[in-house]
């Protein structure tokens, strides 16, 4: 019986011992080159996208079209930036968070800024929404309001990677071919 037990227990040990060195492996997040790759390949598309739609809001602002085709025009577009911003968020927020030190607060800092960008093109989107068409004036001061807000908050809430604590990180951003 005591033979069963020793083995039992040497058994536990040995799985106990896996266990953590599993958990001690999987805790650890990735390099600061892995970490600024994913980031970037997570912002790559989501730049062009809010680039997209930023010239289609600039054509929109000056096409002739009635006020109800440039509001469902600007409501899609804002809508898509909203979008692009979150699926970007998300991303980065697979993408972990990067074996450095305050490694947690530079992730949530990008997390963060996507997220305020989100919620910024999600408010310009519901007041254009909420504009009336009837009066054409009226509804392009409206939009041209909804616009500067935008800019205001989308340019408090911008990206930049020189702000980081991480030399370990600003290397990798300056380094990784998805960055360039």
């Amino acid at each position: 019986m005591r033979t069963c037990r020793a083995a039992a227990a040497g058994k536990f040990t040995v799985v106990l011992a896996t266990l953590m060195l599993v958990a001690a492996c999987g805790s650890s997040g990735p390099s600061p080159r892995a970490w600024a790759a994913s980031v970037c390949s997570a912002l790559t598309p989501w730049r062009a996208e809010i680039s997209k739609l930023t010239n289609s809001t600039d054509q929109q602002m000056t096409a002739q079209t009635t006020p109800a085709q440039a509001k469902e025009n600007l409501v899609r577009l804002f809508g898509g930036a909203e979008q692009a911003s979150e699926t970007a968020r998300r991303k980065v927020e697979q993408a972990g968070v990067p074996e450095v030190e305050h490694g947690e607060e530079v992730s949530a800092g990008f997390r963060a800024s996507l997220a305020s960008m989100r919620d910024a093109y999600g408010r310009a989107r519901t007041t254009i929404d909420g504009l009336g068409t009837g009066e054409a004036s009226v509804f392009y001061d409206g939009v041209r309001d909804a616009v500067e807000t935008l800019q205001q908050e989308y340019d408090a809430s911008a990206l930049d990677t020189s702000r980081l604590d991480s030399e370990e990180l600003k290397r990798a951003f300056d380094e990784v071919p998805e960055c360039r």
